[in-house]
């Protein structure tokens, strides 16, 4: 990964795991435990497989929210090691399979609090089991990320640089409403501060979809030198609604967190926006967050000048045969059903 970087490369990344499944009925909405690792590992194997054929050069372990706190709260503590290497099996078959990079996976714990010397030692514990594994599951590099939290981001760090083997470490912050962390300090500060430190990547991820991510990369690029990440979720938010927390249902007040969020989606040209403007910042870790879908995470390939597999299936619309302009198509579909179908002539 290194290397890649420093010969200018850009590094697409599929994350969004956890609202995928929740999608398509493997796991829970709330708690978000990626049960379905050990539950249908084959599903799993799938979706990575999809991404890696839609253009993520990572594969990432699902070992989000496989921690001991969130697998206490399902009654499932007692598979937590079985769940951490068997997320990184697959993920590491996978990425061997299709010539991929393999990252290992540490979150925000839910469990740190700035000043708490016990909540801090707990937190520091979670991570160095999960780091851990991910070194002798074979990863490439580990990621933490969604920290509300730079004290939490930089514990993450200091426990990928003591336990992590000199794995390199991506350092991701979740960015609330304001141009501040949970704990006050900046978001363009902490990244620089995570930067000094010795995280190989740092940006942000989730919470914040392509329409309100950028103004903070913006400032995080004006003072970090290094590769930057972004991974914003695929949701429209605006500045009155930053954060996908904030949005409402279009046309009412209903909060669509987290269940009704498919009303807020972007489009693909919101995707392609996104993408453009990253590349423009010079961002090298890119893709999407929780809501991405590999059809999603193709356009951001291509923006970056990739050719994926899934490229092949790329749309044709001027093969379609209403809407499409090849010769072949007769003026029948084009003109008379085109004007039944859409109501304009």
């Amino acid at each position: 990964m290194l290397d890649r970087l420093k010969d200018g490369e850009s590094i697409i990344v599929a994350e969004g795991f956890l609202f995928e499944m929740e999608r398509r009925g493997y796991i829970k909405s709330g708690s978000f435990v990626p049960e379905v690792v050990l539950d249908h590992p084959e599903v799993l194997r799938g979706l990575h497989e999809e991404f890696a054929h839609a253009g993520s050069d990572v594969v990432l372990a699902y070992t989000y929210y496989a921690h001991r706190h969130k697998m206490r709260m399902i009654e499932r503590e007692d598979e937590l090691e079985k769940m951490n290497r068997e997320a990184l099996r697959i993920a590491r078959e996978v990425a061997d399979k299709t010539g991929t990079l393999m990252a290992g996976n540490i979150c925000n714990t839910t469990v740190y609090q700035n000043g708490n010397q016990e909540a801090t030692a707990a937190a520091k514990a979670m991570f160095k089991e999960q780091i851990e594994w991910a070194v002798e599951g074979g990863a490439d590099f580990i990621v933490g990320e969604t920290f509300l939290e730079y004290g939490e981001a930089a514990l993450a760090l200091e426990a990928i640089k003591e336990y992590g083997k000199g794995l390199p470490a991506v350092i991701m912050v979740a960015a609330n409403t304001t141009d501040k962390l949970v704990d006050g300090v900046g978001v363009a500060e902490a990244c620089k501060k995570l930067e000094d430190a010795g995280a190989a990547i740092v940006g942000l991820n989730c919470f914040r979809g392509p329409g309100t991510i950028m103004d903070l990369l913006k400032e995080v690029r004006a003072v970090c030198k290094g590769p930057l990440a972004a991974l914003p979720v695929p949701y429209r938010t605006t500045k009155e609604e930053p954060t996908f927390f904030a949005i409402n249902v279009p046309g009412t007040e209903q909060r669509a967190f987290p269940l009704e969020l498919q009303t807020c989606l972007c489009t693909r040209e919101d995707i392609a926006k996104f993408a453009k403007e990253a590349k423009a910042l010079g961002t090298q870790y890119v893709g999407l967050c929780c809501g991405n879908a590999p059809n999603y995470l193709r356009i951001v390939a291509e923006e970056f000048g990739k050719h994926p597999p899934a490229s092949d299936y790329s749309p044709e619309m001027h093969k379609h045969f209403v809407f499409g302009s090849e010769k072949i198509i007769t003026d029948h579909y084009t003109k008379t059903v085109k004007s039944l179908i859409t109501g304009k002539a």
